[in-house]
């Protein structure tokens, strides 16, 4: 039995230490702020993360409270016109082995942290804030901002995009701003009129903007989402916004998009950032996962299932026979980060050619979409959604 660290106690923290206890190790989790909690709203979840999940024993508790939507829908922002639609139906079910579903970021926090809890070998603490590591010759020292160092035999910096432990072990400074602005908010469900309630997903793509829409918490609420490429180069987050501005910056909305932005209140506006890929997360008995390893925008919605995978892989791996925990920790990033540079890739790509093109550019991605039936589509994403952990 080993004793690992955690910095981070969000999904992908609290999803590795229930990993990793899971094989019989001891897990203390070190979260900065004064309690575990989860903000934002809504998250998909592809079958890619029910797979993780149900590996992870929280499966059945995140299906409770999430919306098990019928399509993907991608439609033109102003005309209103169907670009694509990807059926979410028994034949996806089918083929990807699990359903595609919408929660809010507390319904899938809530089971991991609950079950972190009831798990006798792991300990969470809060309001302790990592402020970089040591190597030891046994294993790896944990130095905190303030109080005692924490003893292990191996760290895992699951610290989000700004992660103190990347800023040692990779060294590349700040995020990339991306220069796109999002405008978040939450609706209850009983003030949206009947004829705008869609079990769906979707996606309103303008030239340089997008809108998505999609019930969570069990159908109660309507998560909301607007964003522009603006080229806002200073990062913020949950900035609260008035109203009467989101509605000014999009003035070509589709009338029934409109009317569904119109029912946002307590706006907050985030500027997104993410990071290049890169080869290496590891420095010996140290290993990012996550955020804090391959941050990505939110196109492909992959960002949370990506935290996931990594989690399941993490644990398995220390449960294999090896010559160490380095060489585990090795064997980790050797195996996730081609597959998560290419899920980072897939973000940039979707947002440039399929959210927010213009033109020539939205013409021709009109008509490769016509040409394209669910089945083409679902071989589309096949690699991303079919993957089992």
């Amino acid at each position: 039995m080993a004793e690992f660290v955690i910095a981070g106690g969000g999904i992908g923290g609290l999803a590795a230490a229930l990993s990793i206890a899971r094989q019989g190790h001891r897990v203390e989790v070190l979260e900065r702020n004064d309690t575990f909690a989860e903000l934002g709203a809504g998250i998909q979840l592809a079958p890619n993360a029910f797979h993780a999940l149900d590996r992870l024993g929280v499966g059945a508790r995140v299906r409770a409270a999430a919306v098990q939507i019928d399509a993907l829908r991608l439609l033109d922002a102003r005309s209103g016109d169907s670009l694509a639609t990807l059926p979410l139906g028994p034949e996806y079910r089918r083929r990807f082995g699990n359903p595609y579903a919408v929660v809010h970021r507390g319904d899938l926090y809530a089971p991991l942290l609950e079950a972190c809890r009831e798990h006798e070998g792991i300990v969470l603490r809060a309001g302790v804030a990592v402020a970089g590591y040591e190597h030891t010759p046994s294993g790896v020292r944990v130095l905190p901002v303030s109080g005692m160092p924490v003893e292990a035999d191996g760290l895992i910096g699951a610290d989000g995009i700004r992660s103190v432990v990347r800023t040692q072990l990779v060294g590349d400074g700040p995020p990339r701003v991306s220069g796109h602005t999002i405008h978040r908010a939450v609706v209850p469900m009983d003030h949206v009129p009947p004829a705008l309630r869609f079990d769906s997903v979707c996606l309103w793509a303008g030239p340089g903007w997008h809108f998505v829409h999609y019930p969570i918490t069990s159908g109660r609420k309507l998560n909301l989402a607007i964003t522009r490429d603006d080229g806002a180069r200073v990062a913020v987050s949950a900035v609260p916004t008035d109203r009467e501005q989101v509605l000014a910056g999009f003035p070509d909305l589709h009338d029934t998009a409109r009317r569904l932005l119109a029912l946002g209140r307590g706006w907050r506006t985030w500027v997104l950032c993410d990071r290049p890929a890169v080869a290496t997360w590891t420095d010996g008995r140290v290993v990012l996962t996550g955020d804090a390893a391959h941050p990505m925008l939110q196109y492909a919605a992959q960002g949370a299932c990506m935290a996931l995978e990594d989690a399941v892989l993490l644990g398995d791996l220390l449960d294999r026979p090896s010559p160490g925990i380095a060489e585990q920790f090795a064997a980790f990033n050797a195996e996730r980060r081609d597959r998560t540079a290419r899920a980072q890739e897939a973000a940039l790509w979707m947002g440039r050619n399929l959210y927010h093109p213009q033109g020539d550019e939205a013409e021709a991605r009109d008509k490769i979409l016509a040409g394209l039936s669910p089945g083409d589509l679902m071989d589309a994403v096949s690699w991303l959604h079919a993957h089992r952990c």
